[in-house]
């Protein structure tokens, strides 16, 4: 069975091409890929971010609060209604993330976000999630409104499985059309060469992971992928305000 929570500290990082092949081949001494990086290939993760009608879920977590929370259903590649995915309860606490997540069919997975009804159980979903999912919910009035999807290459340490290093690249998202089965395209969120490279582990990281992280330079950075395709947004809709005006 997947694991359906988790508890760990993420620290993330941004790079170009170089500094990615050169810390990726490095890091290969110690770590492994995942299972779905078979033969060096990426797999793709699509997420469809719900929010209020005003988006205070993303205007708060970007306020840097000690508490934030959000709500998405991520799948792997581009799912149909009847697709497994997993409706993910996501929350940080003292730079703690903590997720919760259930698997659920595509179409189970909209109609109980969309009504607060939970769906007949079945062996796959996770009775426990789903109501600490419906509590949170209630607190809101939640509507879809990104999509955002990306290619990953996925490590474990051979030695620590807690230990996991994930490479995302070709971050895209898109702000109509936002249904997980109507494909991934969308606009890039980073330049074309980038990475987006996140450590995350349940305790410290490893001493070599650390020296290995000084000597290639690599400064964490705060970088969320809704919260700067938030900011994005904000900023193409005030310059075409802008442009109106002039």
């Amino acid at each position: 069975m997947a694991i359906e929570v988790f508890n760990r500290y993420e620290n993330k990082y941004l790079m170009d091409n170089r500094a990615f092949e050169a810390l990726y081949n490095r890091l290969l001494d110690y770590m492994e890929l995942d299972a779905y990086n078979k033969n060096d290939k990426f797999y793709s993760i699509s997420n469809l971010y719900y929010d209020t009608e005003h988006d205070s879920l993303i205007r708060n977590s970007l306020a840097k609060p000690k508490y934030r929370e959000k709500l998405r259903i991520r799948a792997y590649g581009i799912p149909d209604v009847n697709t497994k995915v997993y409706v993910e309860l996501k929350k940080k606490v003292f730079g703690l993330v903590n997720k919760r997540r259930t698997a659920l069919k595509l179409d189970e997975a909209y109609a109980f976000i969309r009504t607060g009804v939970e769906p007949e159980q079945q062996a796959y979903m996770n009775k426990q999630v789903m109501q600490e999912i419906n509590y949170f919910m209630s607190r809101y009035e939640l509507q879809p409104k990104v999509y955002l999807a990306y290619d990953r290459i996925a490590l474990f340490c051979k030695n620590n499985r807690d230990l996991r290093i994930t490479f995302d690249t070709n971050i895209r998202s898109r702000r109509h059309d936002v249904k997980l089965e109507a494909g991934d395209y969308g606009e890039s969120l980073l330049e074309s060469g980038q990475w987006l490279m996140e450590v995350k582990a349940e305790k410290t990281i490893p001493v070599w992971l650390a020296h290995m992280l000084s000597e290639h330079r690599m400064f964490r950075t705060s970088f969320s992928k809704y919260g700067n395709e938030y900011k994005k947004t904000r900023m193409n809709s005030q310059l075409t305000r802008e442009r109106i005006l002039l």
